[in-house]
């Protein structure tokens, strides 16, 4: 004989159903917050797929190191008269991914900013490069940017995803807000002086020793990424 279920057990279901559907819940209010992590992580990765795939080695410069590919966090944009009908954008938190491949660092000093021909294009569209905007380099808005080199208005946290805050920590200096990799795929938080293989000395922070986080924070909630030493994996904590 088949038993049906009791109206007691009907409610128990409802009961716990309910339970879990609140446990849950506060993980979908502020997927705006997860979709600016899950974008940023798909970034940093492929930063280091190119660096990787492209390690900047030239027997002819002696610091051909410093022109790894990086990812770097800004939040002020500020344009001269020449750029962007002389806007400024302050506080917008946007990144970029690029490299110094076409600074050959007279003196031995890399000036480590993007000119709008050493950032990288977007691989599903060419017309796109992986940035918000830069400083005297390229407009957020696109106002002078030509068709072939158009900036990325999901790149730009605060407008897209109500990013108000970045912060990094754990093992990297929390005052430089760009990760670079060397041709291997390791993370590191400044880049080396003297030689391409550096460890950390007091104030520098070269090779990562210790996972760096990355706080991305909207003014109510914060959503965490790790950065692995040695293997650069890239996670949500």
């Amino acid at each position: 004989m088949k038993k049906a279920f009791t109206m007691l057990e009907l409610v128990f279901v409802i009961v716990v159903v309910g339970i879990i559907s609140v446990m849950i819940a506060p993980s979908f209010q502020n997927s705006s917050l997860r979709q600016a992590a899950d974008q940023i992580v798909s970034h940093i990765r492929y930063t280091q797929h190119l660096a990787m795939m492209d390690n900047k080695f030239d027997r002819n410069i002696s610091k051909w190191y410093k022109h790894r590919w990086q990812i770097r966090f800004v939040q002020n944009i500020t344009n001269g008269p020449a750029n962007c009908n002389d806007e400024d954008y302050p506080n917008i938190w946007t990144y970029m991914i690029y490299s110094n491949m076409n600074f050959a660092c007279p003196g031995g000093i890399c000036d480590n900013n993007p000119n709008i021909d050493e950032i990288a294009k977007n691989p599903l569209n060419n017309n796109e490069l992986l940035t918000g905007g830069y400083s005297n380099s390229i407009c957020p808005d696109n106002s002078y940017n030509n068709q072939d080199n158009q900036s990325i208005s999901r790149m730009r946290l605060n407008e897209e995803y109500g990013i108000t805050n970045i912060t990094f920590g754990g093992g990297c200096r929390s005052d430089v807000k760009y990760i670079n990799f060397d041709y291997i795929g390791r993370p590191s938080n400044a880049f080396p002086k003297d030689s391409p293989y550096e460890l950390p000395v007091a104030g520098r922070h070269n090779l990562l020793t210790s996972a760096c986080t990355i706080t991305l924070t909207d003014g109510i909630d914060n959503i965490v990424i790790s950065v692995e030493p040695e293997t650069g994996y890239t996670h949500i904590q």
